[in-house]
């Protein structure tokens, strides 16, 4: 079983407000350092740095978009939809998962890049323990060896390369 950590609520806003995390993760900051598992020209598939479960990841966009459907045209909305799927077959190919939810989370307030987490449920998990409850702050974060995460990105990325 992986420990949990507490959630920090209040360095998590600092640094969620204190720029865009994705944009800088892009630009290649060290200030916000991720497991990149895939990126293209559309989008950037990488390891959450706060995962409630085991193989949480993002997709996000390339270019900075703020609103999930309304930023992108049918065509564009249709190619990152794309890479969500992808991302998530290749995930689900590689963990057990009962239900691989798949959510975007953000806001105009703070995290204002939209993306797009995979989030897969392992099985086994009791029901008063999924859905909503798998992200309840409460919970804190998972606690995962960096290697590992490090491993699994790596994999992640080579699946979606197939």
């Amino acid at each position: 079983m992986t420990a949990r950590v507490p959630w920090d609520s209040d360095s998590y806003l600092a640094l969620a407000r204190r720029a865009c995390f994705i944009c800088e993760l892009l630009a290649g900051n060290p200030d916000y350092p991720h497991h990149v598992a895939h990126r293209d020209e559309t989008a950037i598939v990488f390891a959450s740095r706060f995962p409630s479960v085991a193989g949480h990841f993002l997709v996000a966009p390339v270019e900075h978009r703020e609103h999930a459907i309304t930023d992108f045209t049918p065509d564009e909305y249709a190619a990152i939809q794309h890479v969500v799927h992808r991302a998530g077959t290749a995930l689900s190919s590689l963990l057990p998962v009962e239900r691989l939810y798949v959510l975007s989370l953000g806001s105009q307030q703070a995290n204002r890049h939209v993306h797009w987490h995979l989030a897969p449920l392992p099985p086994g998990v009791p029901y008063e323990d999924q859905q909503i409850a798998v992200f309840e702050a409460s919970r804190g974060v998972l606690d995962l060896p960096d290697e590992d995460v490090a491993d699994l990105a790596r994999r992640l990325g080579e699946r979606m390369a197939d």
